[in-house]
C-alpha cells in the first residue's frame, strides 16, 4: 500500500496538474467505488473546481468548490495517472472542461472514493483516530515520547505502522527508519533508552523526507500522477534485501513476520 511518501508525491502532482481545473463529468465504471452511490457522486462533482488538494496518512482530499469533497483512499494498488489511457484496472475517469482527464486504476479493487462536505472532512478523520502527522510542526520530540508512552510494552515495528499512533508509516518507512536509528524491530517500547527515541525520531523525519525528494518507492503498483516510478527502491537498506549483505556492517539481512508483516532488519547492527 503506498504511504506517506507515495501519496504525498501524488498530492503535489495532483496540485500541479488539475488545481484550479473544472470538472465536466466523471465516469464511474465501479459502483462500489463510490458505495453504489454513482448518480450522486457524478451530480455532486461535475461542474465543480478542484480548489485543494490535501493528504491526511495515506489519503487523498480533492477539496472542490461546490463545498464538497472527494477523500480518495488507493489502498493496495490505486493509481491517479494525468492523462492516463484508459484500461482493464480502469475504475474512474474525471473529464475536464480544458480537455484533460484524472484516470484512476485499480487492480484489486479495494480502493475507494468517498463524498463528504468539506466543512465535515476534519470530523470524518476525527472518527478515523489517525494519530499526528510526523512531518508536521506538532510533531516534536516531546510529542513522540508521549505516543510511545502509551503502550510501554508494545513492540516498535507494529507501534510505527500503527496509524492511531502516527498516521502514515507503513511497512517500507518503518523498516527503514529502524534500521537507519540502529534499532531492532522487536524492541519493546519500554526497553528503548533516552537516546534511542531520539535517534528514532531523526531518522523517520530523514527517511520520510528523503522518500519524498525521490518521488516514493515503486516496490508494487504505485507510480506518480505521470506514470512515472517513484525513485527511492535503490535507495532502501532493508526492506526486500533479504539475504543481501548490510551496507552498514556487512551483516546479512533477515525477514520475519511480525505483527502479521514481513519485517526487514539487520540482527547485526540493529540492536
Amino acid at each position: 500500500m503506498p504511504e506517506l511518501p507515495e501519496v504525498e508525491t501524488i498530492k503535489l502532482g495532483l496540485l500541479d496538474k488539475v488545481l484550479g481545473k473544472e470538472i465536466k463529468d466523471v465516469d464511474i465504471k465501479e459502483p462500489k467505488l463510490v458505495s453504489f452511490e454513482v448518480t450522486k457522486f457524478k451530480k455532486a462533482v461535475s461542474g465543480a473546481v478542484i480548489s485543494n488538494v490535501r493528504r491526511r496518512a495515506k489519503l487523498l482530499i480533492l477539496d472542490l468548490s461546490n463545498k464538497n469533497s472527494v477523500i480518495i483512499h488507493l489502498k493496495l494498488t490505486g493509481q491517479l495517472i494525468y492523462q492516463g489511457k484508459e484500461g482493464k484496472s480502469t475504475r474512474a475517469i474525471f473529464y475536464f472542461t480544458d480537455g484533460t482527464r484524472l484516470v484512476f486504476n485499480d487492480w484489486r479493487k479495494f480502493g475507494y472514493f468517498k463524498l463528504v462536505p468539506t466543512d465535515k472532512v476534519e470530523e470524518f478523520f476525527q472518527k478515523q483516530e489517525f494519530g499526528p502527522e510526523p512531518l508536521e510542526k506538532n510533531f516534536t520530540l516531546e510529542c513522540f515520547y508521549k505516543i510511545l508512552k502509551k503502550k510501554p510494552k508494545s513492540k516498535i515495528k507494529p507501534f510505527l505502522m500503527d496509524q492511531k499512533n502516527i498516521a502514515g508509516i507503513g511497512n517500507i518507512y518503518s523498516d527503514e527508519s529502524l534500521f537507519d536509528a540502529g534499532i531492532s524491530p522487536l524492541r519493546l517500547i519500554k526497553d528503548l533508552s533516552e537516546e534511542e527515541v531520539k535517534k528514532l525520531y531523526k531518522s523517520i523525519i530523514k527517511i520520510l523526507k528523503e522518500a519524498i525528494r525521490y518521488k516514493g518507492s515503486s516496490v508494487d503498483a504505485y507510480v506518480d500522477i505521470e506514470g512515472g516510478k517513484g525513485q527511492f527502491v535503490p535507495h532502501l537498506k532493508v526492506y526486500r534485501r533479504t539475504g543481501q549483505k548490510c551496507f552498514r556492517c556487512g551483516g546479512t539481512i533477515k525477514r520475519i513476520t511480525l505483527g502479521g508483516r514481513g519485517t526487514h532488519f539487520c540482527p547485526k547492527c540493529q540492536k
